[in-house]
């Protein structure tokens, strides 16, 4: 089996969004997007609501980004703290039913291999370490293809998680915890950034059949005539 890599560093997830969806929507080959940081920013799913999600006035007084992409899950507020990981594939590719929980299920197994973090695991729909969570992910399935992202947090800044509500709807486990009591960091499991990169390639050298491309290679796509969703919001 053969995959795509894409690694990047300090991209804007809002460029790292549009070359997914185009990815998603145009190509038929497997990819994985590695990701080192971002420029701050607050992405909803595309079902999420601003209002209810988010507090407005804070955001806005510090003009944060406000982008709402083209799959499902929850909001997340995005740094340069924050890693990265993409998978894209044809669903032939794999043994599995291209269903949301055996996705789930096969990016749980892979990110624990690969990372080799200690209790890291999948508890309901969250990646956590032991009883925190530590990643979320979004999925977004086609006819013959489908997505699955994630965004781990190597670091936070306590300021940011008071731009999010309490949202709604919760994981039992996270048991009415704050943010700042229900998540945890990888920094005390990797010695930098570089690490998680270096660690997801190793593995995926091991199951795959690896081939490299840069971001300005990948342009072109974007400029094809595909169905967009990705978006920012308006105050």
């Amino acid at each position: 089996m053969s995959i795509n890599v894409l690694l990047l560093k300090n991209t804007p997830i809002y460029k790292q969004l549009e070359i997914e969806e185009a990815l998603l929507r145009t190509d038929h080959q497997n990819w994985c997007i590695l990701n080192q940081g971002s420029s701050k920013a607050i992405v909803l799913g595309i079902s999420g609501k601003k209002e209810e999600l988010i507090d407005l006035k804070t955001a806005k007084s510090q003009n944060v980004l406000l982008i709402k992409r083209f799959s499902g899950g929850g909001t997340v507020v995005v740094d340069e703290d924050t890693l990265f990981s993409s998978f894209i594939f044809q669903q032939e590719t794999l043994d599995f039913p291209p269903y949301p929980e055996y996705i789930l299920r096969w990016t749980a197994e892979f990110y624990k291999n690969a990372l080799k973090i200690p209790k890291f695991s999948l508890v309901e729909h969250d990646y956590a370490l032991g009883d925190k969570k530590c990643a979320g992910n979004a999925q977004y399935l086609k006819k013959d293809r489908w997505l699955h992202h994630t965004t781990f947090l190597y670091d936070f800044k306590p300021s940011n998680m008071e731009l999010l509500l309490y949202p709604k709807k919760v994981p039992v486990y996270r048991e009415g915890r704050s943010h700042l009591d229900f998540l945890c960091t990888l920094k005390e499991h990797l010695s930098n950034k570089k690490a998680f990169e270096e660690r997801m390639i190793s593995y995926l050298k091991g199951v795959f059949e690896v081939k490299f491309h840069t971001y300005e290679s990948l342009l072109p796509i974007l400029e094809k005539d595909y169905r967009k969703t990705l978006t920012t919001l308006d105050y």
